[in-house]
């Protein structure tokens, strides 16, 4: 008989994924909408596991957990809490309510189905291939960085990324950056090249010309160039070359063309709530017993200590109004010189880092947090022509990058977009 996992989220583009990936593998899974349709099902259906979300509408997470461990059918049943920033009193809470594993948003997800095949005695395969995928936004180019190699996995959930950042920036019409500047690949994984850029095509751009390639590995290269499919990508080994023509080409003149049209405005792609994003590093999750657990990230979280890194004051006030109705702590340093010296005594979870500064500029603080290799956050603050910031910025594997002067607007989207994440 199958195993039956009862997934309790409010979002709809987490749902999708894990409900297809387990299904896939032979497992049943109920949904559950929001908590008080997750409680009726969890009574009424009796699943072997319950995921469920620490946030939810209609009835909260606790209650209902509070009302499971009174009721003899279903206290026995194991549950994965996915919850963001929580204290360390609700850890213990949710320990005495048969609540096996907290998995910290963004979900890593490797370690999120690997505690799923454990509690309900069912394989879950998974590609195990070493790859980091990292995908964001700005101004109307869509970046998709890979490094290490390709996962079947991460390249699935690649299409979800890109579908929320689209969403969020309300693009119809994007230009593609695909860097795999260090990427391996063996002959035997050409297959997944191939389904990479079968899902740049179907969820960001199916207009080659729109889509650039960085990249120095020769396979790549020739099997792009090779191909009836995907020929007309253009294919570079600079990223100021690959700029250049990017950042000339218009997108909307390109856009004209109906078949592109019709596949952008027609094409099948999975629906997500403003507020979700995907993190695709895959890795385990945090134990409950773990008292060095790193508390999760996350723009609606009720904590979060974020840096503000620029000699404007102007700029300064500017972020600390956007933000003023969280309860972030919020901590301004006038040069990069104020917050390396303070950065040791800080867990910052964002910064916001302008590049030009007197005593230390963005760059040497962009140098440090990678000597360091420090996985912190930067969204970059400059006044330099976009395509300076973006080749020498991007090289510091920074997360997104605004352009002075800036919007309110703007903040708030790019804080969502890094922070502001379901898995």
């Amino acid at each position: 008989m199958a195993k039956r996992v009862l997934l309790i989220d409010e979002s709809t583009l987490f749902r999708n994924y894990l409900k297809e990936k387990l299904e896939s593998h032979g497992v049943e899974v109920l949904v559950g909408v929001n908590g008080l349709d997750g409680w009726v099902k969890m009574r009424n259906e009796l699943p072997d596991l319950v995921v469920m979300d620490y946030y939810l509408s209609r009835k909260g997470c606790i209650e209902i957990l509070k009302e499971k461990k009174t009721n003899r059918n279903i206290e026995h049943i194991p549950v994965i809490m996915l919850a963001p920033k929580i204290d360390r009193g609700h850890v213990l809470e949710l320990a005495g309510m048969n609540v096996k594993k907290i998995f910290s948003k963004p979900v890593k997800m490797e370690g999120l189905l690997e505690t799923i095949s454990l509690l309900i005695g069912q394989s879950i395969e998974m590609d195990k291939s070493p790859c980091v995928v990292e995908a964001h936004f700005n101004e109307d180019i869509l970046f998709i960085e890979i490094a290490r190699g390709l996962n079947a996995e991460k390249v699935e959930l690649l299409g979800y990324k890109i579908v929320e950042l689209l969403e969020l920036y309300d693009v119809v019409v994007p230009k593609v950056l695909l860097m795999m500047s260090s990427v391996e690949l063996p002959e035997d994984h050409i297959f997944k090249l191939k389904r990479l850029l079968d899902v740049i095509f179907q969820y960001a751009q199916p207009n080659p010309r729109l889509i650039k390639i960085l990249t120095a590995n020769d396979r790549i290269k020739s099997y792009v160039q090779g191909s009836t499919d995907y020929q007309d990508i253009s294919v570079f080994s600079s990223l100021e070359d690959a700029m250049d023509e990017l950042v000339g080409l218009k997108a909307d003149s390109i856009a004209h063309d109906e078949v592109a049209q019709k596949k952008l405005l027609t094409s099948s792609k999975p629906k997500k709530e403003m507020d979700e994003s995907i993190q695709l590093r895959y890795d385990a999750g945090e134990r409950i017993k773990d008292d060095e657990e790193r508390e999760p990230r996350g723009v609606f979280a009720s904590e979060a200590t974020v840096a503000i890194v620029d000699d404007d004051f102007i700029i300064q006030e500017l972020v600390k109004t956007v933000f003023s109705e969280t309860n972030w702590n919020l901590k301004v340093y006038g040069d990069g010189k104020d917050f390396l010296l303070d950065e040791p005594n800080q867990n910052f979870d964002l910064v916001f880092l302008d590049l030009m500064m007197p005593k230390v500029n963005g760059f040497q603080v962009l140098e440090y947090l990678k000597t360091k290799k420090l996985d912190v956050p930067v969204i970059v603050f400059s006044a330099l022509s976009k395509k300076e910031t973006i080749v020498k910025a991007v090289g510091f594997g920074i997360k997104s990058y605004l352009i002075k002067p800036m919007k309110p607007e703007q903040l708030l989207k790019k804080a969502t977009e890094v922070l502001s994440t379901s898995f």
